[in-house]
């Protein structure tokens, strides 16, 4: 995860502190030898930290601790300092170029922005995380069977159950509670269970097995094993083995390329479970024609396929499904103004999106492998599926 990003993120931890160090260390306030070392040693402690970090050939460290005191440290202190030097730099070419001034007043921009940003991350990591928010839908669509019309679902997704250790556990009990007292008819999952083993799950199996009993999920990116450095055979045991504790240790139903049928009264519809159909670099393992093996022409399907850019991909494109249900994108965890991060790699990132008579439902998940979010809370989706009525 850091080696990928390691030279840019080296570049920000050194570039502020060069110019902060340069601009008022030695101009301004003329800082002796031994106070601009005292300074520059947080920098080269995360310096270090970093190229440690990015030497991993895993994804990311066994125990996420340590990527989230490095997300900490980064947010906390180089983030403020980054959007100081910013503002601070901008204010100097504004005063040396535009408006001839005897201040900077980008300095004290930047100790604002600074602040409200420093605000807002810590406000991310601690409430800001443990928020959950329960959005109700209700879809109305043609073909849906009479029996099925009120049918209510609960659609969830990407919890990633290794960022809950320790005190954030807390977190997914009352999330749990809350899917718990909603008591809906059917709880389908569209992936992402875990963050990058098998064995983080287990820790958690009691409490899920009780709350969501009865679920049928699918697999995301994060549930192959491609985010740990380990030979192809033990690959396949991985992929086993989350299969294994999914199936017999939560008391899931999970689709790879099948589906379901779910009988109400005379009436049925088909639970459809695609696995992973990504976009490079993520998986593709999906086969619709597998997955929709024995399933009638006229048959109500509603698809569960982790990545949303499958809809417009495939999906839609092939008359699949009536519904499709997603999730992958997390909502870019945070949304200001409006805007969320993950709108500028995809169109269908979040909420209800209509195609003629097709439908997509993208979720923001119940976790995330970064534990952060800011105005997009962990997040519930209620379906209620209601039959269109023909004039």
């Amino acid at each position: 995860m850091i080696a990928r990003i390691a030279i840019p993120l080296l570049l920000v931890i050194v570039l502020s502190d060069v110019y902060i160090d340069a601009h008022y260390f030695r101009k301004r306030i003329r800082l002796s030898w031994q106070q601009r070392l005292a300074w520059w040693i947080p920098t080269i402690f995360l310096v270090i930290y970093t190229c440690a970090l990015a030497s991993i050939r895993n994804f990311a460290p066994s125990n996420l601790t340590w990527l989230n005191t490095y997300l900490f440290l980064l947010g906390a202190f180089v983030g403020p300092k980054t959007i100081f030097g910013i503002c601070s730099l901008i204010g100097w070419i504004v005063r040396k170029t535009i408006i001839r001034t005897r201040r900077n007043y980008g300095h004290y921009v930047g100790v604002a922005v600074g602040s409200v940003a420093l605000s807002a991350y810590m406000f991310g990591l601690t409430y800001g995380f443990s928020q959950i928010r329960v959005r109700h839908e209700t879809l109305t669509v043609r073909n849906l069977p009479k029996s099925f019309d009120g049918y209510r679902i609960i659609h969830v997704s990407d919890l990633h159950v290794g960022s809950f250790k320790g005190w954030r556990k807390g977190i997914l009990e009352n999330e749990m509670d809350s899917i718990r007292s909603i008591k809906a008819d059917q709880i389908l999952f569209t992936g992402d269970l875990q963050n990058m083993r098998p064995d983080e799950i287990l820790l958690f199996a009691p409490l899920l097995k009780s709350a969501m009993k009865g679920t049928i999920a699918v697999a995301g990116n994060h549930d192959y094993a491609e985010y740990v450095d380990v030979t192809p055979e033990e690959e396949k045991k991985q992929v086993a083995l989350f299969a294994d504790i999914v199936r017999n240790k939560l008391g899931w139903t999970l689709l790879n390329n099948s589906n379901k049928i779910i009988r109400r009264g005379n009436d049925s519809i088909v639970i459809a479970g695609a696995e992973n159909d990504g976009k490079p670099p993520f998986p593709q393992k999906a086969d619709y024609k597998q997955t929709l093996k024995g399933v009638k022409p006229n048959a109500f399907v509603i698809m569960l396929q982790h990545d949303p850019s499958a809809w417009r991909r495939h999906i839609l494109p092939q008359n699949l499904a009536q519904i499709t249900l997603c999730g992958h994108t997390h909502a870019g965890q945070m949304e200001i103004f409006g805007f969320r991060p993950t709108q500028l790699k995809e169109k269908n990132d979040y909420g209800v999106y209509r195609s003629g008579d097709h439908i997509l439902n993208v979720t923001a998940g119940l976790g995330g492998f970064a534990p952060f979010r800011l105005n997009m809370p962990n997040e519930i989706v209620v379906i209620t599926l209601r039959a269109a009525t023909t004039k």
